[in-house]
């Protein structure tokens, strides 16, 4: 098979039962609600509207259950499915479970921190994992998932999270991408392994 045009489609995983749209989520292993099953789905949906009707020659995600319920759900019960620990989200220790207010009436000190320092590459989040840390783990998963997938096999899936999306994406194409509950983004390799974003789906606003 010619490897041209080859795609790996990312995609965030849905709302979770701890609302992860407001609540920072890392290590703690929250599953889906309701609607972030049905962001899953749709996002399937917008997949085939948009790519057609895709046999993923494989599927990969994080080993927490938010991404790995996504997984089957995009892909499909019978697609085998490969967790990568690599690509658990990133620690944020004492701010873990915490929306941003809670975060600032407990910890003001640290907060004031975070929102100075938070992409740095430096930072780390108290009693978590620091920036650069995470993303050298991101990285050696990535390894892992080329290692396991050649766009030579065909379409790959990875469910994941924000920070995940964002590290593979910036490793690979070099842009800072927007990665929002349920978005897909799509990469396409050419026959030297050059990489570029080809697509994100916007569809969640879609009925």
């Amino acid at each position: 098979m010619n490897s041209r045009g080859a795609r790996l489609i990312l995609v965030r995983h849905g709302e979770t039962e701890g609302e992860s749209s407001i609540r920072y989520h890392g290590r703690t292993d929250v599953a889906l609600s309701e609607f972030g099953r049905d962001q899953m789905r749709r996002a399937a949906r917008a997949i085939e509207t948009n790519h057609g009707g895709v046999n993923f020659a494989r599927v990969f995600s994080s080993p927490l259950v938010r991404a790995s319920e996504g997984a089957r759900i995009v892909a499909g019960d019978s697609a085998p499915l490969v967790t990568i620990d690599e690509f658990a989200e990133v620690h944020f220790g004492l701010f873990e479970g915490l929306t941003a207010d809670e975060i600032r009436a407990r910890y003001p000190d640290e907060f004031a921190r975070w929102n100075i320092d938070r992409l740095a590459p430096g930072y780390t989040y108290p009693e978590g994992e620091s920036r650069a840390d995470f993303t050298n783990r991101v990285e050696r998963g990535l390894e892992r998932m080329l290692a396991a997938w050649t766009p030579r096999d065909g379409v790959a899936l990875l469910v994941a999270h924000r920070g995940v999306i964002r590290a593979i994406v910036r490793k690979l194409t070099r842009r800072e991408p927007v990665v929002e509950l349920g978005s897909v983004h799509i990469l396409r390799f050419d026959d030297d392994w050059h990489v570029e974003m080809l697509d994100v789906l916007d569809h969640l606003n879609d009925t």
